[in-house]
Order: C-alpha cells, then structure tokens, then sequence
C-alpha cells in the first residue's frame, strides 16, 4: 500500500516538473522570437516593400532614405527660366547642391563605408571624378536650364542657317558702303601697325575713307567678332606667308584680334620682335586661347637664290622649281594664307634676264607670265603633297595698285584721293596673274579658299599711304616724289580682307 502511494506521488511531482519545464521553454521560445524579430525587422522589410507594391503610407521609410530622396528631389527639380543664368550682365548662376560625401555615409552604406576608409578606392574615387570632392562642405556647380539650351539650339539653328546662305553666296562681287561703325579699331590705337601704313598718325588729315564697309550683292557678311574668331582658333596656328602685302594683312589681323583682349598684356610677339620692314618671321601668341598668328616672308613662294659667274660677280635668281626656304615653317601650321604678285613686276622680274632657274641651269631669258606660271604650280605642287587633310589653305588674290602717271619707281602719285571709285574701266580690270593662279587652282587636289581681292581693291584708290607712309606732321612742304598706292592704310582695306577669312570659317563653321 505504501508503495503503491509512493509510486503516485512521484508520477504527480514529474507531471508538475514537466509542466514547469514546458512553461519555462515556452517563455524561452517566445522571448527568443521577441529578440529575433527585433533582430531580423529592419532586413525583412526589404523583402515586405519588394513583395508589397503599395506600402503602408503611414510606415516611415528609414531615415536614410529620406535624406538621400529628399536631395535627389533637389537635383532632379526643374530649374525656372528666371533663374537661368546669364553670360553677361550682374546676374549669378544658378546652382545646385552635389552631395558630399558624409551624407551619403551612414551605419547601413557599407560601400560608401568602404570607400571612404580604404585609401587605395578614395584615390580611384579622386581620379574618376577630376578634383577632390571636400569632405565638410558641398561643392556648387552652374546647371543649365532647358531654356539656356533650347536658346543655344536655336543659336546653332540660326548659325547654320546663316551659314548655309554664305556658302551660297559670291562675296567678292559686290560694293562699298558707308558704315559710321567703321573702322573695327581706332587710328593709332594698335601697336602692331608699322610706320609704313600708320596714314593717321603720319599726318594724313582726311578720314572718310576709314568709314567703308564691304558689302556683297548676294548676302551680308557677319559682324567680325574677334572673341570668335580666337575660339575657332583656339590651339591652333595661323600663318600668312608671302610678301610686303600679306605683312599688311598681318598687321591688320593683329589689331583686329588684339580688340577682343580685356588684358592687353596676353598678346605677345614670342621672340620679343617688334614688326619692321627688315624682319621677315613673326610669331604672335594669344594665351588665353594658346594660339599664335605668324607670318613669314616669301617674295614668290619659290626659292631665291644667288648666282657667281666667272667674273666673280653675283646676281640673283630665282628657282621657279623649288619651294621657297621657308616651307618647313609652313608645314607646322594649321591655317595657311598664301600670296605672291607684286614683285612679279619688278624690274628683274619682269625683264628675265639671267634670272629664272630651273635645275642648275639659269636661262638667259625667261618670259614672265610663264615664269610665273610655273612658280604658282610649284607651290601648288607642294600643296597637294604637304596639306592633305589636315590644314585650311587660302590664297589672297592679287591687290590693285592705283599709281596716277607712272608706277611706284617712276614717278605715279595717288596723293589726295579721298573717295572711292564708282564707275569706270577699271572696276572690272582683272590681272593675267590672277587668271593663272585660278586655272592653277582648278587642278590642285587639295581643296583651297581663293581670296579673291581684285574686284574689291579696284575701288579704293582713296586707301593708300601715298605720302603718309612716313610722319609727316609739323613739315610744311611734302614732298610727293616717292608715293605708295600699293599698300594699304591700316585700318583699311586689309581688314576687309580678314573679315572676309573670318566669313569663311563661319561658313564653314570651323
């Protein structure tokens, strides 16, 4: 009996000690899942918004999302036209906050973690993005807004309008007109001007002619704009090669361009050289556009020379076979504006006497036209074979003179002159020299812009130096024995002639 009663009471007590047990590790299980799921939440509502497509508006997204949405939203809103920023007047630019790097950076980015602490992936990071980005302020940067671009689209379609109707049009027939806008820059502003061609500040009293603006029948030729021109030059080297004329030329782009510079002092002549007659090689640089206008001296783009006879004595020639000395200054430019002409008509030119060279042999007469000829198809040879694809070539036709009763060595004069001409012959004359150049031209491989100056120079016979290619202020008497009424007075016609390059480019939008 007793046994029996003791065998009941330990059934009973392990009955209880299981319940308890069962008790304490439900209480286990239960306070385990608390734990886990405080554990797991954040990493499951990954998975709840992925499978939810619609989340429970009043669910705070993490704090980091916000943040970084909240920023995005910054960017990404649309900027107001009233806010556009201006490329000229007081107006700032509108900008727009980056994110800098710590507020993207918090418990949960791992890889901005990463990226921030490992020094070999901040580097690449540095290097992808140009310029370190500050770790303890934002970084502001101007943003266009669609109305800047859908201005500049328009520019551009305007651009290639205007452009499309120059290509069309003949800018060498046509008139001068009266412009109380001209001349591009003031009379005795520009350092760059020789002596020779400095009319105004040599004493010349009359200044009509400094207000005369070329005008093709066909189209209007764009305003100059120098800032322009230097962008379209913009790394590269202009180079004009060829005689006094083309020095001229030279001149005048320098002053033109010279106008865009706010600072005066970022136009250089390399070598410290300034412009005389006697020097044949200049190179100007612009450095805020690391570009240089050069020129370089070549009486006839073929090669001079000298020839010893028996007797010991000397005397010039001229190698109508060879290219001038100086081609390999040639070589290294991008835009190249060619011209030969006046010389041709000097006196040993023209007479050809023991003059023109062909291999070692100097003729004892040569004609000159021929001579001629075969010169400008040497050069145009070296052309073809040296500017294949890689450089814009011009020639600038030839320039009208206009000596009254002689020429320049005999006595002609074009001294008081002080309009243009309107009518007449010689509007239409036109050089045996310049038919050449253009038959020579039609063969040529490498497509080449023909300046052609002729028609537009046969007006001005108002235009040159005349007396005042030396300072004559203060004299009483001037003497008019030696006149130049080849050259041009600068401002003037040449530039004209650069306007005109510049119309090409535009045209070409180069």
């Amino acid at each position: 009996m007793a046994t029996s009663s003791i065998s009941a009471f330990l059934k009973k007590k392990n009955r209880l000690t299981l319940s308890i047990l069962s008790l304490l590790l439900l209480l286990f299980l239960f306070f385990l899942f608390l734990f886990t799921r405080s554990v797991l939440e954040p990493e499951l509502s990954l998975y709840t918004n992925l499978i939810s497509p619609n989340p429970d508006p009043l669910l705070p997204s993490p704090s980091r999302s916000t943040q970084i949405h909240e920023k995005i939203d910054n960017i990404t809103k649309p900027i107001s036209s009233e806010s556009k920023f201006q490329e000229e007047g007081g107006e700032e630019a509108t900008v727009v906050p980056i994110l800098s790097k710590p507020d993207l950076v918090n418990d949960d980015d791992k890889i901005s973690q990463k990226t921030s602490s490992d020094p070999e992936l901040q580097d690449d990071f540095n290097e992808k993005t140009s310029e370190p980005v500050s770790s303890d302020e934002e970084t502001n940067v101007p943003i266009s807004s669609k109305s800047d671009i859908d201005e500049e689209n328009s520019d551009n379609r305007v651009n290639n309008v205007i452009a499309e109707k120059l290509r069309n049009c003949d800018f060498y027939k046509g008139r001068w007109v009266k412009d109380e806008d001209y001349p591009l820059y003031k009379p005795g502003s520009c350092p760059y001007v020789d002596e020779a061609f400095d009319c105004q500040n040599n004493g010349r009293p009359d200044s009509g002619y400094l207000n005369w603006r070329w005008k093709p029948d066909d189209c209007d030729l764009p305003r100059f704009n120098a800032t322009d021109f230097l962008v379209r030059l913009r790394g590269k080297r202009l180079l004009l090669v060829g005689d006094s004329m083309n020095r001229n030329q030279f001149e005048s782009i320098l002053c033109l361009l010279r106008e865009a510079l706010p600072d005066k002092t970022k136009m250089y002549e390399l070598h410290g050289y300034k412009i005389t007659k006697g020097r044949g090689f200049y190179i100007f640089k612009f450095e805020d556009y690391n570009c240089t206008v050069e020129f370089v001296r070549s009486h006839f783009l073929v090669r001079e020379g000298v020839r010893v006879n028996a007797q010991g004595n000397s005397n010039p020639t001229l190698a109508i076979d060879r290219i001038d000395k100086s081609a390999g200054r040639w070589q290294r430019a991008d835009i190249l504006v060619f011209n030969t002409g006046h010389w041709w008509t000097h006196g040993k030119t023209s007479r050809g006497k023991n003059y023109y060279k062909e291999g070692d042999y100097v003729y004892p007469r040569f004609d000159a036209v021929k001579a001629y000829r075969r010169a400008i198809t040497t050069w145009a040879k070296w052309i073809n074979e040296n500017a294949k694809n890689k450089k814009l070539v011009f020639y600038r036709g030839y320039s009208s003179a206009h000596f009254r009763g002689g020429d320049w060595d005999s006595g002609g004069t074009c001294n008081g002159e002080t309009e243009p001409i309107v009518s007449g012959a010689i509007l239409d004359s036109y050089p045996q020299k310049m038919t050449i150049l253009e038959e020579v031209v039609k063969e040529m491989e490498v497509p080449l812009v023909l300046l052609n100056v002729t028609r537009l120079t046969n007006y001005r016979k108002d235009a040159h130096p005349s007396v005042y290619g030396k300072n004559v202020t203060g004299i009483r008497k001037v003497s008019t024995r030696r006149q130049d009424c080849s050259h041009w007075c600068l401002p003037g016609v040449p530039d004209a002639w650069n306007e005109l390059i510049y119309t090409n480019l535009f045209a070409r939008q180069t």
